[in-house]
C-alpha cells in the first residue's frame, strides 16, 4: 500500500479517522464513495469504522473477497456508517474488486504514474460508484491537499479546482472550512429547489 500522505487530512474531523485518510488511499477513496446523502465528515470516518470491525485488513483484496452477507453485518454496525448500510456495502465491495483486479490492490496506482488531469479524471470516472461530479472533487482533492498535480489538474477538476474556494471536501483542511463548505452546499440546494419551483408554478398560472 503507497501512502496518500502529503498533509494530514482534516475531512472526518476524527484524530484516527484522519489519521487512516491520511496515510491509505483506499481508505480515501472508501470516504469519497460513502459521501452521499449523509453529512460529510460522517462518510469520511466510515473507513476507520469498517476497518475495527472486520476481521483481516482493511484492503482491496480482502474486502472485496469478504463475505457480502457478513460485510453488510460490518457497514451496518452498530452504530451503521451511512444510512443505507446494504446499498453501500455492496458498493464498497465493487470498488474494491474494481482496485482489486485493475490495479493490483493498490489504490494510489491510480494517480501514480498518471500522465495528465484528463487522463486521471478518466480513471476516476471509471470507478465504480464515482459519477463525473465524484471524480472532479476527487481529483481537485488530490491537487489541493495531496500534491497529485499532473498537468491540467486544475482544468479538469473544475469548478472544483478553483483556488481558495469553499465548495467541496476538496477544500475542507479544518472546522471552518467544513461550516464554509457546508453553508455553500445549502446555498446551493436552494438555488436547485428554486429552479425546479420555477417552472411549475410558471405551469399553474398558464
Amino acid at each position: 500500500m503507497t501512502s496518500t500522505r502529503s498533509r494530514k487530512l482534516c475531512l472526518a474531523q476524527q484524530p484516527d479517522a484522519d489519521e487512516m485518510l491520511s496515510r491509505d488511499p483506499f481508505a480515501l477513496l472508501v470516504g469519497m464513495l460513502l459521501d452521499q446523502q449523509i453529512p460529510m465528515e460522517r462518510a469520511f470516518a466510515g473507513p476507520v469504522a469498517i476497518s475495527k470491525r472486520m476481521i483481516g485488513p482493511f484492503d482491496p483484496a480482502t474486502v472485496a473477497h469478504y463475505d457480502p452477507d457478513a460485510f453488510v453485518e460490518v457497514v451496518a454496525g452498530p452504530p451503521a456508517v451511512h444510512r443505507f448500510p446494504t446499498a453501500m456495502a455492496a458498493r464498497i465491495q465493487t470498488l474494491a474488486k474494481h482496485l482489486d483486479e485493475q490495479y493490483g490492490g493498490n489504490a494510489s496506482a491510480l494517480w501514480s504514474d498518471v500522465k495528465s488531469g484528463d487522463d486521471l479524471l478518466a480513471r476516476l470516472s471509471a470507478l465504480p460508484g464515482f459519477g463525473a461530479q465524484k471524480a472532479k472533487i476527487f481529483v481537485a482533492l488530490l491537487g489541493k491537499q495531496l500534491k497529485v498535480r499532473p498537468r491540467g489538474w486544475r482544468e479538469a477538476s473544475e469548478p472544483y479546482g478553483e483556488d481558495g474556494a469553499f465548495k467541496s471536501v476538496a477544500d475542507v483542511i479544518d472546522v471552518a472550512s467544513l461550516v464554509r463548505v457546508r453553508q455553500f452546499k445549502q446555498e446551493q440546494q436552494v438555488v436547485r429547489q428554486r429552479v425546479v419551483a420555477r417552472p411549475l408554478r410558471q405551469t399553474r398560472n398558464g
